[in-house]
């Protein structure tokens, strides 16, 4: 939720606000999507408008608005006054009336009815509408037909301003209030009233804490089964935000316990009337019994079946001159491949499914290029996908084919919440490569599957050592494990690929082995500076990043250098080194207030979330390119793409000259800076030091300490994530 917000835990939401009250003048800008708007206030005693920003959409011209919020200046337009709390009292004056009807709030009254309205009742206009509105025929063009369709208006109007207003009493803010009945209509109030907890599990950006505290100020049952319900499902939320696909039983009531205050008994009966109104399924596998919600098991479930339907089914014929064919490509593109990659290709070619993984340098790209030319020699349509944009480009580069992100494929529609292409209407394709297939989660994967027509060869191409996905499983993992599909494991390391200190030293970490670390710039492309100190590490980071590094090597510091820490907080993390690099890199564009940040033309970007109606994905890396003063609004370029982002979507965007490694996967940089401390010590793990090491091209500066390196290295015990899939699909391929 916006900071903007009041929080429902504070006793007094209203404190160390200011008062203000108005009549709106103009609406400059609003959206109805995120409720943001800049308004023109009218206030008694001031000569010149008030600008009010925050969450108005829903207010019209003419209302008399009484707000609470804060005056800010902003550094390009002046002093604002932040709405942090308001509502609309009906006009009093005859100008403020005639404004407020012609502004369309009244369906039925435009701005030639609202003129003659108030020309025939004056100030009691708004008065005769509600209590005597048989008058309305006295004004000319009043016919029945259009006053049966404003009276019909002016009560939903009515409802809706006296929810508003009600609601606001219980602490919530006028946007979050407008989106619930927005929802719900005439029953939004007594939802809201008698089942807050129904608002998160409907409505995006409630969640279980803010209807909880709802329900403690409407003093409800904390026994309530609405409650108990939505404190475990809240649960299982939070732990497939962490990665996993199902939550043990015993641990999923153990934090619930904790969260509601409440003992077993009545979580675990309420757990079964969950299980029995098919909300979640409950399964005993072999380590104990797994609570998974149901989309959660219908998708690790629908991947395995869909696996072994594939894998079964036959398919586009693999050629008889195979080996003719594939020398005839390697003549082509004059390269030489080696047993493994033979062995990747023919198989590629001649099972329905199959996994090819290998580290950096293995010839994974040079596999998928030969792949894709044989098939179109065969006269076979190849898709090629990746689950991220770069990872999309990056590939499309490497195999001069086109590539697209497993969404764009699937032509997913914002619009329906929904894939276009599925079992009824599947991809054209033969064949289907798939990259970066660690980044692909449950519930992506089930997709794709349902999208793939039987007689569909599926290659899937991944680091198995990587980070898993971020969204809940560990796909590319739990499939090797499973021990059904053919797997190609490319472990040699070609003679370019064996020169790279960063090839060799990524190979070195994932076996174990502590890496080459030269200290000094030169030949090697790869760099360990040992700082102990993080004020001198901060200091010979910024050294490094703002003039080194482009001198000697020509980078740009913004678009070729990429720094990447384990941590968002700290002097060494994500916030703290963007506000640094910001200030060292653009210093002299103008800073422009977005919201809480500071945002300059040029700045670096990222996509924080998946937006398909901009097309833009998470972990998308783009540059500002400029504010539209009267909107608010913020563009950025996307490689060529201009986006306008809109103030309800700041929390899509951050600052993108530091990173984490999870954001970075999928992702190459011409170079990279880590940074890696025992400050970092609870995410010292191997894959994610391998991870990172990987996403640089042609040079990798490490910044640290060797202890932090060594416990990183060790720690080869992956945080553990919770799914099933391996053995769901040796099940479903069982006889």
């Amino acid at each position: 939720m916006s900071s903007r917000y009041p929080d429902l835990g504070t006793a007094n939401p209203d404190q160390t606000l200011a008062a203000l009250e108005g009549t709106v003048e103009r609406v400059t800008f609003a959206n109805p999507e995120t409720q943001y708007a800049v308004l023109q206030l009218k206030v008694k005693g001031r000569r010149r408008l008030t600008t009010i920003v925050g969450p108005l959409a829903s207010a019209k011209e003419g209302e008399l608005l009484r707000l609470k919020g804060r005056y800010v200046v902003h550094p390009r337009y002046g002093e604002q006054f932040q709405a942090v709390w308001w509502y609309a009292v009906l006009p009093a004056t005859v100008d403020g009336i005639r404004k407020y009807l012609a502004s369309g709030v009244i369906k039925g009254i435009g701005e030639e009815t609202a003129k003659r309205l108030v020309e025939r009742f004056g100030a009691e206009t708004l008065k005769v509408i509600d209590k005597e509105p048989g008058r309305l025929l006295e004004v000319p063009r009043m016919g029945e037909k259009r006053l049966a369709m404003i009276l019909k208006n002016w009560q939903e109007h009515k409802e809706v301003r006296e929810f508003l207003v009600a609601l606001q009493g219980l602490g919530l803010s006028m946007g979050l209030a407008n989106r619930i009945y927005q929802h719900y209509g005439a029953e939004a109030l007594e939802v809201a009233t008698t089942n807050p907890y129904q608002l998160a599990l409907d409505i995006s950006g409630i969640g279980f804490l803010t209807a909880d505290r709802l329900a403690a100020r409407l003093n409800l049952d904390p026994l309530a089964p609405a409650r108990l319900a939505a404190g475990l499902i809240h649960i299982l939320d939070t732990q497939s935000s962490n990665g996993h696909v199902y939550v043990p039983e015993e641990l999923l009531l153990n934090q619930s316990r904790e969260l509601l205050k409440v003992e077993a008994p009545p979580l675990q009966k309420m757990l079964r009337s969950l299980a029995e109104e098919g909300r979640v399924v409950c399964q005993e596998l072999a380590e104990g019994r797994a609570v998974y919600k149901r989309p959660a098991y219908l998708a690790e479930m629908g991947v395995a079946r869909a696996l072994a339907g594939l894998r079964q089914a036959p398919a586009f014929p693999a050629p008889l001159h195979l080996s003719e064919l594939l020398e005839q490509v390697q003549q082509r593109q004059n390269l030489t491949l080696g047993a493994e990659q033979v062995q990747a290709v023919t198989g590629a070619c001649k099972e329905k499914v199959v996994i090819i993984t290998g580290g950096p340098g293995t010839g994974k790209t040079t596999i998928v290029r030969c792949i894709l030319e044989l098939y179109r020699q065969l006269g076979a349509k190849v898709m090629l996908m990746a689950p991220t944009g770069r990872a999309a480009k990056r590939l499309a580069e490497a195999t001069g084919g086109e590539a697209a992100t497993i969404h764009r494929a699937l032509e997913f529609s914002p619009q329906e919440g929904s894939f276009r292409r599925n079992a009824a209407e599947p991809l054209s394709a033969e064949v289907v490569v798939v990259d970066e297939v660690s980044m692909v989660d449950t519930y992506l994967m089930y997709h794709l599957l349902r999208a793939l027509k039987p007689t569909t060869r599926l290659i899937l191409v991944g680091d198995a050592y990587q980070l898993p996905s971020v969204g809940p499983g560990n796909i590319l993992k739990d499939l090797i494990d499973s021990g059904v599909l053919k797997v190609f494991r490319l472990t040699q390391i070609y003679r370019q690929a064996r020169e790279s200190l960063i090839v060799v030293n990524a190979h070195r970490v994932n076996q174990g082995e502590f890496p080459v670390l030269p200290q000094k710039f030169g030949r090697a492309d790869f760099v360990f500076q040992e700082f102990e100190e993080p004020a001198a590490l901060h200091q010979r980071l910024l050294e490094l990043v703002t003039e080194y590094l482009p001198k000697r090597y020509g980078f740009h510091p913004v678009k070729d250098l990429q720094v990447i820490t384990p941590m968002h907080k700290g002097g060494l993390g994500v916030a703290a080194l963007n506000r640094e690099l910001q200030q060292s890199l653009n210093p002299d564009n103008s800073p422009w207030l977005w919201g809480d940040r500071h945002f300059r033309r040029l700045d670096k970007v990222m996509q924080l979330k998946n937006n398909y109606q901009k097309e833009v994905f998470n972990g998308d890396i783009g540059l500002v390119w400029g504010f539209l003063k009267d909107t608010d609004q913020l563009q950025v370029n996307f490689d060529g793409r201009l986006l306008t982002y809109d103030p309800g979507e700041r929390e899509e965007l951050t600052l993108a000259y530091a990173t984490t490694v999870h954001k970075a996967q999928g992702s190459e940089f011409p170079a990279v800076l880590l940074v890696l401390t025992t400050q970092h010590y609870m995410l010292l793990q191997r894959n994610l030091l391998y991870t990172a090491l990987t996403r640089g091209r042609r040079l990798v500066v490490l910044l640290g300490s060797k202890k932090a390196l060594w416990l990183a290295i060790k720690n080869d015990r992956p945080i553990r994530r919770y799914t099933d899939l391996a053995n769901k699909l040796r099940g479903a391929v069982s006889p």
